[in-house]
């Protein structure tokens, strides 16, 4: 390192090199290789296991065999279920230090307001049970993984937690129901604010708990009413203290919840900002490619949100030189006129390299970095290789003319034309590259009709899938044929036509507007296209 450090400062002092280097990741190589490493995941599980057996001999002096035998069952059943119910998370590392690290934590707190707790009579136990916070990983976990992993963590935590303690049913009983609440109304949020609501859900389910289950055993008003309460402030006050740990843990782990997608859907963000008034075309085309995105998304279940941001940021790297983009040259004006082709694509592909500068400038979120890096994949730049192997031709057949070789003539390189890559790794970035295509083609129909907008999107699909551009994203059949189709109804009603006013007639004395008869090839257009 110090050797290529003082090489590169030498060709610096030289003028042979640039004394700027691109910004980049640091250890994104080794962090890809500890992700699905097998030897890290049994040392991650073996620390899981020696922690649990601590557990469940803090405070219980004694001989605690069957008690961790029993957990030690519970532990390794549940990661049968985890592979079978959530192979992506269990192939994941951070995932499964996660995980497992919210279920410790969850079990720590358990335990130490249950070894903390003054047992005076059984009212006052039953009000503890009411008042544990076992709601916290279901709760953190179903935001950040999905419902899925949560349901994992209600299991875990509620089975291990009675085996850490006293193995009360009840507790148990109050356990699992107040965490399938957290996880079904937490599913669905997409304001911090929902998530008190549904912290507020899990504690009127404490309620409902205490007070059939205070009737059954026969408690007094008085002892329901604090179990009752005690329901009530432990699902409120869980919700308010993941709400304020989330961010802390989406930065640990990059992982981006709805919450964060809403926030930076805002488009007041500089670089968006900056966008509008330096690449105007551009804002506008990814505006529209946000919407296209969007409708794929939901139409096969994705995150829809995650789409809109990314399509929003995925060409900020346009900004750089936005002169050179279609979308942003003036009529009339194409600097493109003076340059090579080979030049002309070299500076088209340089939009997503400076877009990565960008975007790690502005510490934006890996999934865009992503995006920005794959949405081309390592597609052709087509019109500027169709150029250069038209020019070559040309050159070719003036050759003949002047006895020339064709071998003097130099061989156009199509990896010349094409973009870096990787391909789309994910079924999101894969639709942003759909919708990124389809709406830069769309500009280009003359008469947009339902049936020419619905080939367009077909044929743009069908030339990714040959191209193999879609083989890395794990998009089946069934679900790009159905965003195909819900991207052609978005585009269709983005390109209806309005009906055309005629103007003010100024020679007579009262002007009266009426609609212009449109041409019959015009009008069927329209209704097609509505």
């Amino acid at each position: 390192m110090i050797l290529d450090w003082l090489e590169r400062r030498r060709l610096v002092r030289k003028g042979l090199a640039c004394d700027k280097t691109r910004l980049s990741h640091s250890g994104d190589n080794l962090q890809g290789r500890m992700e699905g490493n097998w030897a890290l995941r049994l040392l991650i599980l073996a620390v899981f296991i020696v922690l649990l057996h601590l557990g469940v001999a803090w405070g219980n002096p004694g001989n605690n065999t069957e008690r961790q035998i029993l957990a030690f069952i519970v532990f390794v059943s549940g990661l049968m279920l985890l592979e079978l119910d959530s192979p992506d998370v269990w192939r994941s590392n951070s995932r499964l230090v996660l995980i497992f690290g919210a279920v410790w934590f969850n079990l720590v707190m358990v335990k130490d307001m249950f070894l903390a707790w003054p047992p005076q009579n059984p009212a006052s136990m039953d009000q503890l049970y009411f008042l544990r916070p076992c709601t916290f990983a279901p709760f953190l976990i179903t935001l950040l993984l999905g419902t899925r992993a949560g349901l994992f963590t209600v299991i875990q935590v509620s089975m291990l937690a009675s085996l850490l303690n006293q193995q009360n049913f009840t507790f148990l009983l109050v356990s699992l129901i107040s965490g399938f609440t957290a996880v079904y109304f937490t599913q669905n949020v997409r304001k911090r604010v929902d998530l008190l609501k549904a912290g507020v859900a899990v504690g009127s389910m404490n309620l409902l708990c205490a007070v059939v289950l205070g009737l059954v055993v026969g408690r007094n008003w008085i002892d329901l009413g604090w179990q009752a309460l005690c329901g009530i402030g432990a699902g409120i006050v869980t919700a308010m203290v993941v709400s304020a740990i989330l961010p802390l843990v989406e930065g640990a782990f990059q992982i981006t919840t709805t919450i964060s997608w809403l926030e930076l859907a805002d488009l007041n963000h500089p670089l968006l900002q900056q966008m509008t008034m330096e690449a105007p075309g551009t804002y506008h085309h990814s505006l529209l490619v946000a919407n296209i995105a969007e409708s794929g998304a939901k139409a096969i279940g994705l995150d829809a949100t995650a789409c809109r941001v990314m399509a929003y940021f995925h060409d900020i790297g346009k900004i750089i030189k936005p002169e050179y983009f279609t979308e942003n040259i003036p009529r009339g004006a194409n600097p493109h006129e003076n340059l090579s082709p080979s030049m002309s694509a070299l500076v088209i592909i340089a939009h997503v390299k400076e877009g990565i500068d960008l975007a790690l400038k502005y510490r934006l979120k890996q999934q865009i970095l992503d995006a920005i890096q794959q949405h081309h994949g390592d597609s052709v730049v087509t019109y500027f290789h169709q150029r250069a192997l038209q020019q070559q031709r040309d050159a070719r057949e003036g050759g003949k003319i002047m006895n020339m070789r064709e071998e003097d003539v130099p061989d156009v390189s199509e990896n010349s034309f094409r973009y870096p890559g990787p391909r789309p790794q994910t079924k999101e970035i894969a639709l942003l590259s759909i919708a990124d295509a389809v709406e830069a083609a769309s500009r280009s129909l003359e008469k947009p009709t339902a049936q020419r907008i619905e080939d367009l999107v077909n044929e743009i699909v069908e030339h990714k899938i040959i191209d193999h551009q879609l083989d890395e994203c794990h998009l089946t059949m069934n679900e790009i044929r159905a965003a195909a189709e819900a991207m052609s109804v978005t585009v269709k009603n983005m390109m209806h036509t309005r009906i055309a006013y005629a103007k003010k007639d100024r020679t007579s004395a009262s002007t009266v507007v009426q609609p212009t008869k449109r041409s019959s090839s015009t009008g069927s257009s329209a209704s097609a296209a509505a």
